[in-house]
């Protein structure tokens, strides 16, 4: 699952309602200060997995080992990396639903109209700029606490990307 926009420490709140409310067993990636003492703890026993966001480590590999450790297992992910405003989405998410061949759902937190999005599951086609281009357009219209920080509509005719994958 891949939840954006993340603009606010009140998205984590919401998210653990809406995973109780809909008994969704999901996990979800955090920065590795959030578990630390004396919370640390509680992060974990939430269904946390720390990521050191200053070290270039292979995020999408350890995920990808996490998942493959596990019978069932499903992951949560902020496509931005942070609360702040950003230029783009960043795209391990993207990768690790094509090295798993598993699909990705978007759920947008809208606190405009009160409400947690869920789109039906979607798998990665291997084009990311067209995939990319179909997940902007969603969370494109859901406005999150602090809408400044969120994608915006103009934000879709300035996108570019780089990266191409094989499947």
């Amino acid at each position: 699952m891949i939840v954006a926009p993340h603009t606010s420490n009140w998205d984590f709140m919401v998210g653990l309602a809406a995973r109780s409310i809909l008994k969704i067993d999901t996990k979800y990636l955090g920065k590795k200060e959030l578990f630390r003492f004396p919370f640390g703890g509680l992060f974990r026993y939430l269904g946390g997995y720390p990521v050191d966001r200053a070290r270039s480590t292979n995020m999408v590999d350890e995920v990808v080992k996490i998942y493959d450790s596990h019978n069932r297992f499903s992951i949560c992910i902020a496509p931005e990396g942070t609360r702040e405003k950003t230029e783009k989405f960043k795209t391990g998410f993207y990768y690790i639903a094509a090295k798993l061949n598993i699909p990705v759902v978007m759920v947008g937190f809208d606190y405009a109209d009160k409400e947690v999005r869920i789109r039906e599951p979607f798998d990665v086609s291997g084009e990311i700029e067209k995939d990319m281009l179909h997940i902007l357009e969603f969370f494109s219209t859901v406005k999150g606490k602090y809408p400044e920080k969120g994608i915006h509509p103009g934000y879709l005719e300035n996108i570019s990307f780089t990266h191409s994958l094989k499947l």
